[in-house]
């Protein structure tokens, strides 16, 4: 470049790089203006993330009840104990913000959380005293603590020690019901790191659709800080609660189950189910099983988990049960003489003795007295002249083998399949097919519905949690009408005479009881092990009871099943029976002179929100002593409910509003009123044998603040007696 005068010379060079550079400027602003990633960032992801902010508005899942409107499983809060270990979180000594004394703070952290957990100090020591870390979590010690819990550590005022919110799932009742109400997991997503509850078995895995509801969010515009900006517009979508969902299920009724499932737990089987029913609408009242397990642990009570609802997922052979229903179809087809005489004992079938049950029979009797035998030579006579097609159909059309649709995951069809002369026969009385519990509820409404056939469902209603509208209610549903008001009226008469007639020879009159008029059939059946062949021994059966009461306008349809009962009939009775007279007296259908007499009968009054000595003062002058719950001096419940008729020498649990829980003295205590205690007290209890209170663990007067206790209760058992018993023969 010369300089000349006032004149200036660029030389070409310089203009042509800034003509390059100029071209190259404009077309990267040109790329960045048509392309939103540019060097593997997305530009407008990043702006946009630098200025808004989307987070999450999680829904609640939905609430489950019975059909009183008693909380079975609900969302709660719960907390994840954080510990801050770096001491530059301290500025002022005075006021520490982490935790240095390590010994100090896990000693009085585990006489909370574990007290009498031997372990809880050495491994919660082992993580405070970690080097290096900024802050740490306590394992399972730390994790879904209550609210009670955290408040109780919020006022140790341990340096350090901070709280994570978080929920779960929770089941209040345990392990009550727990196949039925099934269980909710958490999970967390992998990509947004959200946590989500799905439902996997019952209720809350087949309604989770229902049950879990849609999420929200909101977006707004953020500061430098990351604080939303109140004067700029942010978009919200509100989150939808899950819906709740009430279930036929009748608390107080599902804790007579629950107490007798614990009475055949000292006959040591390999598993039991019972199911009440509604005989008129075919609801499932209560369903118990053993074993089962706490959906809030998922700790079993067997060492084999079983995640198998037995009332849909167990199959079996139901054994003499089935006579109900052969004998039925006999006499729809008009085939049924009952008092036409056979030869009971042996009757060959191909190549095949069956025989009946007492080996020999009882010579020539009628087919009405065969019957109430439990005769297996008077079905197969009965089958042979109905023939296998017409049999079939009539079990095809009660339900066996197919699938009931109940509203319950995983249910089974079982298997009704037979061909030969020989299998026709051991179908007959319920041997060589296989059916569930519920299709045996589902067949039995027919006695009950003059012939018709309801399909059981569990369901009461579904609602809408944001509206309060009903999204589905569940009702009486008719499947098809199956057998005449004439045979029913004369399989209700033989089911009768089964459990309540005179003749020593019946095979249900352990199951008779003055309460009121029960009509049954007893089944005992073989089984097969894993080779197909069937297992030896008289323990080795599977023994049932399906019974309808009462006679003359049936309320419940109850069916039992129990797999490798440890003992005879008798005490087998003797828990059903017992089972039906506690419900016939909560509803009010006992039928016994010493409970119609009214000066020992009261309706228990609405006690909410009265004071304490006012109310125990009544219950005196009814001739009543109640159960004190809490140290309040506020009644807020009473179990039995308001509006409930009870007999004066029954428990009456007054629910007051003190968090202090006494142990009462529980000596002579049916095992009944110690589960109902125990539900009420939030303590877990195990029991050994059945009947009434012999000794327990927890003296009374003790003040049952403590999660970890476990009531022990010894129980005065009925001594099973060696009885002549049922046992099927299976042809082979």
């Amino acid at each position: 470049m010369k300089i000349r005068g006032n004149s200036i010379k660029i030389h070409p060079i310089f203009i042509f790089i800034i003509v390059f550079l100029f071209a190259v400027m404009t077309g990267k602003m040109v790329y960045v203006a048509l392309n939103d990633v540019i060097d593997g960032k997305n530009i407008r992801e990043l702006a946009d993330s630098r200025t808004t902010n989307t987070e999450v508005i999680e829904a609640t899942r939905g609430t489950i009840y019975d059909n009183q409107g008693n909380t079975l499983a609900q969302n709660i809060n719960s907390y994840t104990i954080i510990a801050y270990l770096s001491s530059k979180r301290t500025t002022n000594p005075d006021n520490p913000k982490h935790v240095s004394d390590y010994a100090g703070t896990a000693k009085a952290l585990c006489s909370i959380l574990a007290p009498t957990d031997d372990k809880c100090y050495d491994f919660i020591y082992g993580r405070l005293s970690q080097s290096g870390l900024y802050q740490t979590e306590l394992g399972n010690y730390g994790k879904n603590i209550t609210e009670t819990t955290k408040q109780k550590i919020k006022k140790l005022d341990l340096p350090g020690i901070d709280f994570a919110k978080t929920f779960k799932r929770y089941y209040q009742n345990g392990n009550f019901a727990s196949y039925i109400i099934g269980y909710a997991k958490k999970y967390t997503d992998e990509k947004t790191g959200d946590m989500e509850l799905i439902g996997e078995l019952g209720i809350e895995g087949f309604c989770d659709r229902y049950l879990k509801g849609t999420n929200g969010s909101i977006t707004y515009q953020q500061d430098a800080y990351g604080y939303q900006m109140a004067d700029k517009v942010y978009y919200e979508t509100p989150a939808k609660d899950g819906y709740d969902i009430y279930l036929t299920l009748d608390k107080q009724i599902q804790i007579f189950l629950d107490d007798a499932v614990n009475k055949f737990k000292a006959y040591d089987p390999s598993w039991v189910t019972i199911t009440v029913a509604d005989a008129k609408t075919g609801a499932i009242i209560g369903s118990a099983t053993d074993p089962s397990f706490d959906p809030n642990t998922m700790i079993f009570t067997s060492d084999t988990p079983n995640y198998n609802n037995p009332l849909t997922s167990y199959t079996y052979e139901p054994g003499s049960t089935m006579k109900i229903f052969s004998f039925m179809s006999a006499m729809e087809e008009g085939l049924y003489n009952g008092s036409e005489l056979y030869q009971s004992g042996n009757i060959k079938v191909d190549d095949y003795t069956i025989s009946d049950w007492n080996k020999y029979g009882w010579g020539a009797i009628t087919y009405d007295t065969g019957f109430t035998y439990s005769s297996n030579v008077a079905a197969v006579n009965l089958v042979q002249k109905l023939g296998r097609q017409k049999l079939h159909d009539y079990y095809e059309k009660l339900g066996f083998g197919s699938k009931t649709g109940i509203e319950l995951s995983n249910e089974y069809s079982g298997d009704i399949s037979f061909e030969y002369a020989s299998e026709l026969a051991s179908a007959s009385y319920g041997q060589g097919i296989t059916i569930t519990p519920i299709q045996m509820i589902q067949a039995l409404t027919t006695i009950t519905n003059d012939g018709t056939m309801l399909k059981p469902y569990i369901i009461q209603k579904i609602v809408n949690h944001d509206t309060g509208e009903v999204e589905y209610e569940g009702k009486r549903n008719e499947v098809r009408k199956i057998y005449s008001t004439d045979t029913v009226a004369k399989i209700t008469d033989l089911m009768d005479k089964t459990v309540n007639s005179d003749d020593p020879n019946i095979t249900g009159k352990y199951y008779h009881t003055d309460a009121v008029r029960v009509i049954g059939k007893t089944g005992t059946s073989n089984y097969t092990d894993e080779t197909g062949k069937y297992v030896e021994g008289e323990r080795y059966v599977i023994r049932s009871f399906a019974g309808v009461f009462p006679k003359e306008d049936p309320e419940y349809i109850i069916y039992v099943v129990v797999k490798d009962f440890n003992g005879k009939s008798k005490p087998m009775g003797d828990i059903v029976k017992s089972l039906i007279e506690s419900i016939s007296k909560y509803k009010n259908l006992d039928e016994r002179e010493s409970d119609k007499d009214d000066s020992k009968i009261i309706t228990i009054p609405n006690y909410y929100n009265k004071s304490l000595t006012t109310v125990s003062n009544d219950l005196t002058n009814l001739g009543i002593t109640p159960v004190i719950i809490g140290d309040g001096s506020t009644v807020t419940k009473t179990v039995p409910e308001k509006n409930t008729t009870i007999s004066i020498n029954s428990k009456l649990f007054i629910i007051t509003n003190g968090t202090n829980i006494t142990m009462p003295n529980i000596t002579n205590w049916s095992s009944k009123d110690v589960i109902d205690f125990c539900n009420i007290a939030g303590l877990k209890y195990e029991m050994n044998g059945y009947g009434y209170v012999s000794s327990y663990s927890i003296p009374a007067g003790t003040i049952l603040n403590d999660n970890s206790l476990v009531l022990t209760v010894n129980l005065t058992n009925i001594e099973p007696e060696s009885l002549t018993d049922e046992v099927v023969s299976n042809g082979t």
